[in-house]
């Protein structure tokens, strides 16, 4: 993105509704009013400013779009410790309408998810079954050490390869460590003996996954019915269990509407975390349905293996705490070309 460009998103950001003087008076911007009024066009063309008022009453604000998608920087956002972030605390209730009808991916973003998944259809159309299956196997593994590994599991990779494949525990590890691994590995398991489980989204499904997530593991399996705190975060998710279950019936109808297989599964991916339905064990749900969608669909799942847990946990908080999708959408894509050229 272009400096002055960026520079004059941030000055919306920080200044709401302003007119064009006001931008030019204010905004430290040098340059000339036809490029400032180019620069308004292309912004508006984008859907990231909309106008409001003709002539010099015209005032420029940002779009939900902007506010959801605005490239913002995990190091400089940390820099702030928890209590100093102006952050929205609770739950935003406008998520849901916000989110409809807006593209997820920019047009570039597109382009090169489109370019992954067809990197993908052109590999596996060499594939016997088999070596089909045995890629697959790997995925799963990595799958589920980087899953558990980003919620404190404290396994090796190689370890959890012995674990999963010969179910041989490690030395100095706990029970509940192993029986997270294994059942992650039961849920992408039954997900591709079951490729068509996630084609429609559900309650049902969402609740099935947690399920065998956290079996065995003394976690309530039912929605949640009080309040549930968020380490390294002052965010607040939703503490009515009505209200839980209509935001997952919510999430449900916003991935069903999608026709992007990406976008689907990345909402599903961002809006389970947000919404927390369960005591524990939401991201991992939000993991493995988002992977469900896409074997759903015939795209590539994502392993994860290469995301930093502290990363990843970043990217997600960014979210908590602006509804900014920006990190977690750099995550994501990055995670999809990585499963298709170490995988296939």
């Amino acid at each position: 993105m272009k400096k002055n460009i960026q520079h004059l998103l941030d000055f919306f950001l920080k200044n709401g509704a302003v007119s064009r003087q006001e931008i030019s008076d204010k905004s430290d911007l040098v340059i000339s009013p036809a490029t400032l009024k180019r620069y308004l066009s292309e912004l508006q063309n984008d859907g990231l400013i909309q106008s409001e008022g003709k002539g010099k009453a015209t005032v420029y604000k940002t779009t939900p779009l902007l506010e959801l998608t605005y490239p913002l920087d995990l190091n400089s956002y940390f820099l702030l410790e928890q209590d100093e972030r102006k952050i929205r605390n609770q739950f935003d209730l406008e998520i849901f309408s916000k989110l409809e009808g807006l593209p997820i991916f920019s047009r570039d973003e597109e382009r090169k998810l489109k370019g992954i998944h067809d990197k993908f259809l052109l590999r596996i159309n060499d594939f016997r079954q088999e070596e089909y299956q045995i890629e697959m196997e790997r995925l799963a593994i990595d799958l589920s050490w980087k899953s558990s590994q980003i919620e404190g599991n404290t396994y090796s990779l190689l370890e959890t390869e012995v674990l999963l494949k010969e179910k041989k525990t490690a030395k100095g590890k706990t029970k509940d460590e192993a029986t997270m691994l294994l059942n992650h590995k039961e849920a992408i398991d039954f997900v591709v003996a079951n490729s068509d489980y996630a084609s429609q989204l559900s309650v049902k499904i969402i609740e099935e996954l947690h399920s065998i997530l956290t079996k065995d593991l003394g976690i309530n399996k039912n929605i949640r019915r009080r309040k549930v705190g968020i380490t390294g975060t002052n965010y607040n998710p939703l503490d009515n269990e009505f209200q839980i279950r209509e935001a997952l019936e919510n999430t449900c109808q916003l991935v069903n509407q999608r026709s992007g297989i990406y976008e689907k599964s990345f909402l599903a991916l961002i809006l389970i975390s947000y919404i927390q339905p369960f005591l524990d064990g939401n991201k991992r749900t939000a993991r493995i349905l988002s992977n469900a969608i896409l074997i759903a669909h015939g795209f590539c799942p994502l392993s994860f293996r290469t995301v930093d847990p502290l990363e990843y946990k970043k990217a997600m908080l960014v979210f908590y705490e602006k509804t900014n999708l920006h990190p977690m959408k750099g995550l994501f894509i990055d995670q999809a070309e990585f499963a298709v050229n170490t995988y296939f």
